[in-house]
């Protein structure tokens, strides 16, 4: 897919030009990524998808005023600081998702010592952080380990044993599902009775996939169920029609990005950052996630969590 393709949308009479990058979710492919499209003319970039590469492309796109709005970049910092005024997301960020997975593990499961885990990237330890400090400003539980693990080793029995050791009753791991599925294994097979509670890296069909019966039971964070409305279903069946498959982690977020885009340049008659900005925080937009439009930071207004569990092999939202 990468490079350029021939494709093209009508917006309000006028034509978009898709061009294509992958930065692979690494930092050192996506400034090259981001150097490449602003150097053929993007005026709107839809993505990137994790959020340290995200991080790393935005100063290139923050000197060149261009549009990025992300379906997954949920990295509090990427609004929250004001370094980065170009930058648009439809996802809720890590401080709300950490939020909503400490008052679950507290006040759903009883949590009272819990051990927090991380995968040291700035997605994975940006979570464990502020689940840290939730946690420990509200004084109902205890954090027994505060630990990074080292993405994609094969062999965490070191940290399982920590658990062990922590007397944990509760896991809160901030990362991605290729880790998450050799930790809660390894847990299961050294008979550790703990909850184990992560992010939106982890609510994705292929964690449960890897991890297989060790999976059941695993509690993850994800953007709300809105399968009921009626624009997300057009949509999921739009895409079946086109690719013949059901579509991937992000889908829902990813096409509500193109809509509010394409929304921009219709309203604002161009593609002048300063035209589309206006529109997108001032003007409603309806998409696959909902109403929405977007506060002065960047975030979406009408976007959350849920916190799901994985029950017969799928994640089932818990009410």
């Amino acid at each position: 897919m990468k490079g350029k393709i021939s494709s093209f949308v009508v917006a309000g009479g006028k034509q978009i030009e898709l061009v294509v990058q992958d930065d692979q979710c690494k930092p050192e492919l996506a400034t090259n990524a981001a150097t490449k499209l602003v150097s053929d003319g993007a005026k709107v970039v839809i993505g990137h998808i994790c959020s340290g590469a995200t991080k790393a492309a935005l100063p290139i796109y923050t000197e060149a005023k261009v549009m990025v709005i992300s379906p997954s970049a949920t990295n509090p910092e990427l609004t929250q600081s004001g370094q980065y005024p170009t930058f648009f997301r439809t996802i809720a960020s890590d401080d709300a998702q950490a939020k909503l997975g400490v008052d679950f593990a507290i006040g759903k499961l009883g949590a009272k010592k819990i051990a927090v885990l991380h995968d040291k990237g700035d997605y994975g330890k940006g979570y464990a952080e502020f689940a840290k400090k939730f946690i420990e400003e509200g004084g109902k539980a205890q954090i027994v380990l505060f630990e990074g693990i080292t993405p994609g080793a094969v062999d965490y029995s070191a940290v399982v044993q920590k658990i062990r050791q922590s007397g944990a009753d509760t896991v809160m791991f901030g990362g991605y599902h290729p880790e998450a599925s050799k930790l809660v294994s390894q847990i299961k097979k050294k008979r550790i009775e703990v909850h184990f509670i992560s992010d939106d890296g982890v609510k994705d069909d292929t964690f449960i996939k890897v991890a297989g019966k060790d999976a059941e039971g695993v509690y993850a964070s994800g953007p709300k169920d809105v399968s009921g409305l009626a624009l997300n279903k057009q949509a999921i069946e739009a895409h079946k029609a086109m690719f013949g498959t059901d579509p991937g982690a992000f889908f829902d977020s990813a096409y509500a990005a193109m809509l509010a885009a394409v929304n921009a340049v219709a309203k604002a008659g161009s593609t002048d950052f300063d035209a589309m900005a206006k529109v997108m925080r001032s003007e409603k937009v309806d998409t696959p996630v909902g109403t929405i439009k977007f506060d002065a930071r960047g975030d979406a207004e009408g976007v959350g969590f849920s916190m799901y569990r994985v029950q017969n092999g799928k994640y089932v939202e818990m009410k």
